[in-house]
């Protein structure tokens, strides 16, 4: 889908608010009702929306520690890669997952209440996952900036 100024702005609008009515919306990005809505269904079905929720700060649920995993896995075959990304989907804290070039095969961000959690965390799930051969967990020592979306 080709986007064009409107579309764009849409969805600035939408990234700043996804609870703004469509009335609202169309009136701060220059269209009608009907044209804003018929454009925001068709960015929907195109993908380029992937949905909404609410973003929760993982500190108000007791999750104060972020870790940075990285893991290597015995090698890269289509199976290998297969069997680890559905387990490693299994892992209720991580929240993100990253198939990498370089040194390590993935890049894990981990939410855990505290390094006691984070030990349970490695020890039931991470050291679990098929094919690892290493795993090398850095500690967040402070958030400095967590965007949840590119800018427009």
């Amino acid at each position: 889908m080709e986007l064009d100024t409107i579309d764009l702005a849409i969805l600035k609008e939408l990234q700043r608010n996804g609870r703004i009515s469509n009335t609202e919306l169309a009136e701060r990005v220059g269209l009608s009702a009907s044209a804003c809505s018929r454009r925001h269904d068709a960015l929907e079905k195109a993908g380029v929306i992937s949905g909404y929720h609410a973003r929760l700060t993982h500190k108000a649920l007791d999750y104060k520690m972020m870790v940075i995993v990285h893991i290597s896995l015995s090698g890269q075959f289509a199976k290998t890669l297969q069997e680890f990304e559905a387990a490693v989907k299994r892992c209720p804290n991580v929240l993100v997952c990253y198939l990498m070039s370089g040194e390590y095969d993935y890049i894990l961000r981990v939410a855990a209440k505290d390094l006691a959690d984070y030990e349970r965390i490695h020890r039931d799930w991470l050291s679990a996952l098929p094919h690892v051969v290493k795993i090398n967990s850095s500690f967040a020592l402070r958030e400095i900036i967590d965007r949840p979306n590119v800018g427009l």
